[in-house]
């Protein structure tokens, strides 16, 4: 089942699709995770599982407003605070190459570009689908392009952080580039203190005695 709502800027749109992935928690629906509110999150809490999509005119316009739209959608998935923000930092980064880099090249045959968000047990996922068959590689050369660092740097950020990416063909003759990197460990828990506490003393029979 899919729901399709408004996302920043008019035109982006926004599909949440969540057939192929389990429920967002085992306890609750789908639906019902989704609405789950951002301030009622703890920090040390996991982000719920899904997969939206944010479709788009191959413009440069669409660049920031994609960035925007997978940026908030992080946020409400619960990847606020600074355990998350390195992870979001890159992604945004991906998000605005790969965009980039579809409305440079693709344009002319592919008048939309889809951005696929992804976020699983372990890592997050970001995908940019265009109609365009030309498959373009991580190059020295491209250094001076898609704002003067390319498809070099999104597959260094990958690797950088433990990730993988990666292009593929799509069936309708157009390509899918995706990156996914892992989510970052949870803080460790506080180790106990090692001194024991202190214990008041009161004197019985002019000794004194813990109590």
């Amino acid at each position: 089942m899919e729901q399709t709502s408004e996302a920043t800027g008019p035109s982006i749109r926004s599909t949440e699709d969540e057939d192929p992935l389990p429920p967002r928690r085992t306890a609750v629906a789908p639906a019902e995770a989704a609405a789950t509110p951002v301030t009622g999150r703890r920090p040390e809490q996991e982000p719920c599982p899904g997969v939206w999509r944010f479709a788009a005119a191959t413009s440069e316009a669409s660049v920031p407003r994609t960035r925007h739209a997978v940026r908030d959608r992080l946020l409400a998935e619960g990847m606020a605070g600074e355990r998350y923000q390195e992870l979001i930092d890159d992604l945004l980064l991906i998000v605005s190459e790969l965009v980039g880099n579809a409305v440079t090249h693709a344009a002319a045959l592919s008048p939309q570009v889809t951005t696929e968000l992804r976020i699983d047990g372990s890592h997050v996922r970001i995908a940019v689908e265009d109609g365009h068959p030309y498959r373009p590689k991580a190059q020295e050369s491209d250094l001076g392009r898609l704002g003067g660092r390319g498809l070099l740097l999104v597959k260094s950020i990958t690797l950088q952080a433990g990730g993988v990416c990666d292009v593929e063909r799509t069936e309708q003759g157009g390509k899918v580039i995706w990156a996914s990197l892992p989510l970052p460990p949870l803080p460790a828990a506080p180790l106990p203190s090692a001194d024991p506490p202190e214990q008041d003393a009161v004197a019985l029979d002019g000794g004194a005695w813990p109590v």
